[in-house]
């Protein structure tokens, strides 16, 4: 995983993302309800990461938050279908659980990073309407 850039949240998003994807295509063998559940799980972890790259280009804060807030929702998302394939045994634990750690350590930085935007968010809205 890419624990070791702790503080670098686009980086260990770009890393989970291609950690999900090499998961995926292995999970993605068995044919079925399982192969489309790994898909749904890679299709959300790269959009998690996506959506964080886009916000750097963001053209305003309104912009900048709305990024964000997608890509915490497809996070949320990803640690579903983690949480879905452990409880299933549908990968060997071993494999999951450091998927989902990650993806439990970035949907609370994600979380925290959103709380933040939260003042401003409230600001800008009632900024729009007045």
């Amino acid at each position: 995983m890419a624990n070791e850039r702790k503080g670098d949240l686009r980086e260990r998003m770009f890393e989970f993302a291609c950690d999900v994807v090499q998961f995926s295509r292995r999970l993605s063998k068995e044919p079925g309800v399982v192969r489309e559940i790994a898909w749904q799980l890679a299709d959300a972890a790269t959009s998690a990461g996506a959506n964080i790259e886009e916000a750097k280009a963001a053209y305003s804060r309104r912009d900048f938050a709305a990024k964000n807030s997608i890509s915490l929702k497809e996070m949320r998302e990803s640690l579903y279908w983690l949480r879905v394939i452990r409880q299933c045994d549908l990968a060997p634990i071993a494999e999951v659980q450091p998927l989902l750690n990650e993806a439990n350590e970035l949907t609370a930085m994600l979380t925290a990073g959103m709380k933040r935007l939260h003042p401003v968010l409230l600001v800008l809205l009632v900024a729009a309407f007045v």
